[in-house]
């Protein structure tokens, strides 16, 4: 058996290396047994053991990996030169400094806050004085530094003695089989930076929300890193938040929300209320199941259902006429990622440049949908949930969802989003017609987006139309590959229906189909002009009840939001359930004589923020507050109303300011 042949380089940063994990390894442990409660299952904790190394592995392995880089320039290489020997010294020694303090910060703040390390704790620089202050007269700081000091030692002479043991061995003489170690532990080390390979451990590389994919809060802080953790959320710390608005206009948001008098308090931003709906008993006995569709780029003015002439989504038109549609349903901001926040939390994602689902700080959410207590629930989508971090939100909230992403499925993928939206329908329907017990299940399209494929294997059902040029522009319409695969969403849909009906569970399930957002661009005479001009186009999307069995057919058009998808529905399923978001039952309203309701717009890429209502839209952009729109959504007149566009900018800039709010303070109930 040939000896393995290893450069000095690698051998001494492997030694090294090993070392930290090990370090990195036992700390874990130490965590897990000082901050454990006693109903923890410490057995269970192994998945969150493997992947917690997996993070450790990551870092140690850039700083080997950077070593390695610099071994190649001989003045740098640290067994060639005594420049390369004191660079490779100091880097190993940056790094245990930072794990040193990075692992003490970690222990005082989950101690104090019980959360791993993050960059919030960089607020605390903003009074400085009285944080330091703080943490001298509450922990023994001078012990801590002084322990500090002792490891640091320690490591350095760690660092010096593993570089003497090598410095000391001969060169090896097989250049070829040196050359060939070094590659392959190159390519090891790259592997364990990215943490996944495309199409075997997935299409994205190891994320921070993978560890929120074990079941529960604590095993995904034992998994995370104080490293991983801090660098994670360090660029989500900018947004700051106008708590005092909040306070002073809390009495508009409670009017708003409905919030009972005796559960109101401004002082703790309570938004907290506990609802038992009225449905009708005889509808709501009937629904034992829900289907909730949330499609993509689902434009209101593209479809057939505001009068599109171009007639791509007849199907949906049909199903229209046979339920309940809200012809004034909007996103509450633009993006899929933005869009499955909304309709899950409840909370409109106002995180500028970057959506929430991507936020470490926000991943802790309450649902409503936790409360369907003894529903199955079900998660469907084409690709991979790692997309947007999404698998994060759904698995840390949502109790024994059931994931079926890319890998799950008999069908093959057809392009970067998975499988087909036919072939997600069908297998959808597959698995819930097996199962036994009430569900709640969510499906989540993707073929109307670019690349528009549209698989081969559907030709003969699904032909493709060619339409002018003039003819596509003029009803909304980029190009024909982009048509045909709305009229393919269309297609997906009947095919989906049209398969449920011949189950036993069609009769009794509530279908809600909402668009993920909308697509900016002229929507002509179909719409008033401002839905245009103000890019309401991109946020307008049809939001239908469907159960030709228990609802009776009927249309709004009051404008009602994204947000209010899971209390609806919990509504109508007459599911008691807790709401802590800005999300309504929108059948409530239009229960109402006269329905009217207000609902709140964010715009990302302008940078806008606004209110529309039955007859206006209000809005600004955020950096210049003082130019301000105000429009009639009803007609093309021009308006003058002083008191409704005061009244519009309070409610928008509450609202605006209750969004960035909750989007972290709206913890799982039964979080600490």
């Amino acid at each position: 058996m040939k000896k393995i042949t290893l450069s000095k380089t690698i051998l001494w940063n492997l030694i090294i290396g090993i070392s930290f994990l090990i370090i990195m390894t036992l700390l874990r442990i130490v965590f897990v047994y000082h901050f454990a409660a006693p109903t923890v299952n410490l057995s269970e904790l192994k998945a969150a053991y493997i992947l917690g190394f997996r993070y450790d592995l990551r870092y140690v392995s850039i700083i080997m990996l950077f070593i390695q880089l610099l071994s190649f320039i001989k003045k740098l290489n640290p067994f060639s030169t005594n420049r390369g020997k004191k660079l490779a010294v100091t880097i190993w020694l940056v790094y245990s400094v930072s794990l040193l303090i990075f692992y003490s910060t970690d222990y005082i703040h989950y101690a104090y806050v019980q959360q791993r390390l993050n960059a919030s704790i960089l607020s605390y620089l903003d009074n400085a004085a009285i944080s330091l202050q703080m943490m001298w007269q509450s922990y023994p700081i001078l012990q801590i530094i002084a322990s500090i000091v002792v490891c640091l030692f320690l490591l350095n002479k760690m660092i010096l003695s593993t570089y003497r043991f090598v410095a000391k061995r001969n060169n090896p003489s097989n250049k070829i089989q040196q050359a060939m170690t070094t590659i392959l532990v190159m390519l090891i080390l790259i592997y364990s930076i990215v943490g996944k390979v495309v199409y075997t451990g997935g299409q994205y590389p190891l994320r921070w929300s993978d560890a929120y994919s074990l079941g529960s809060d604590f095993k995904a802080n034992v998994a995370l890193n104080p490293m991983q953790s801090f660098f994670s959320t360090l660029s989500f710390r900018t947004s700051k938040i106008n708590t005092d608005l909040i306070k002073s206009n809390y009495s508009i948001v409670s009017e708003y929300l409905a919030i009972p008098a005796k559960e109101q308090n401004a002082n703790t931003y309570n938004f907290k209320r506990l609802v038992t709906p009225k449905i009708n008993d005889t509808t709501s006995a009937k629904i034992k199941n829900v289907v909730l569709v949330i499609c993509e780029s689902f434009s209101a003015y593209k479809s057939s259902v505001i009068g599109n002439p171009l007639n791509a989504t007849p199907y949906f038109d049909k199903m229209r006429k046979n339920g309940v549609f809200f012809n004034r349903a909007f996103s509450p901001a633009y993006g899929t990622a933005r869009g499955v926040w909304a309709a899950i939390t409840g909370t409109p994602d106002v995180l500028e440049g970057k959506t929430s689902s991507r936020n470490p700080l926000a991943v802790d959410q309450h649902t409503i949908l936790s409360n369907f207590n003894n529903f199955e629930k079900y998660y469907f989508l084409g690709g991979s949930t790692s997309w947007a971090n999404i698998r994060g939100v759904l698995t840390n909230n949502i109790s024994d969802l059931k994931i079926y992403e890319q890998g799950k499925y008999e069908s093959s993928e057809i392009n970067v989003w998975g499988i087909s939206d036919k072939n997600l329908f069908m297998e959808a329907n597959k698995t819930l017609s097996s199962n036994t017990k009430p569900f709640f299940a969510i499906i989540q399209t993707a073929d109307n987006h670019r690349p528009y494929t549209i698989p081969a294997e559907d030709a003969k059902a699904f032909k493709k139309i060619v339409i002018s040029k003039d003819s596509l522009l003029k009803f909304g319409f980029e190009n024909n590959d982009e048509f045909n695969a709305f009229r393919y969403t269309d297609f997906c849909f009947e095919q989906f229906i049209e398969a449920a009906k011949k189950e036993s569970y069609f009769d009794s399930t509530l279908f809600v189909f909402i668009g993920d957002h909308g697509i900016k661009g002229d929507a002509g005479n179909m719409l008033p002009r401002s839905f245009t001009e103000q890019g309401l186009t991109n946020m307008h999307v049809p939001f239908l009840f469907y159960a030709p069995s228990i609802l009776k057919p009927k249309e709004y058009n009051f404008p009602v939001s994204q947000i209010d998808v899971m209390p609806s529905i919990a509504s109508l399923c007459n599911i008691q359930y807790t709401n802590t978001t800005l999300g309504k039952n929108i059948f409530d309203i239009a229960n109402k004589t006269n329905p009217n309701n207000a609902i709140f717009l964010y715009d990302d890429f302008n940078q806008q923020i606004g209110v529309l209502n039955n007859q206006y839209y209000f809005g600004y952009k955020i950096k210049t507050p003082s130019k301000t729109i105000f429009e009639s959504v009803i007609n093309n007149n021009k308006v003058v109303n002083d008191s409704a566009e005061n009244q519009m900018r309070i409610l928008t800039e509450t609202l605006y300011e209750t969004s960035k709010y909750l989007l972290i303070n709206n913890k799982k109930l039964n979080s600490n």
